[in-house]
């Protein structure tokens, strides 16, 4: 008897990891008004009007605040908007991405 040959294949491993995770860090300063970091945490971050409250008093007690983990592209994006609307606005308003496990 013949050897049949089987059609199927088998899989090779691939190195699949998921996507590193970026944080959006807002940075508090003397000119941004509460209303405008809050509007902005609403419109650009889609935080609900509670959270946005209490991420922009963590801003003004301790100076900064993690505003979300994002996909590089996402994180940059969302950065990029945030501070454009800002300097429209005519404020200061500063947001940094960094890799999460920094």
């Amino acid at each position: 008897m013949a050897k049949e040959q089987s059609a199927t294949r088998e899989r090779q491993k691939t190195n699949l990891r998921e996507p590193k995770r970026y944080k959006v860090t807002i940075y508090n300063d003397d000119f941004t008004t509460m209303d405008f970091v809050v509007m902005i945490l609403t419109q650009v971050f889609f935080k609900s009007q509670t959270e946005a409250e209490a991420l922009m008093l963590q801003v003004h007690h301790s100076d900064k605040a993690v505003v979300g983990i994002y996909s590089y592209d996402v994180a940059t994006s969302k950065a990029r908007k945030a501070t454009k609307m800002a300097r429209e606005a005519g404020y200061p308003l500063r947001l940094t991405v960094e890799p999460e496990n920094e």
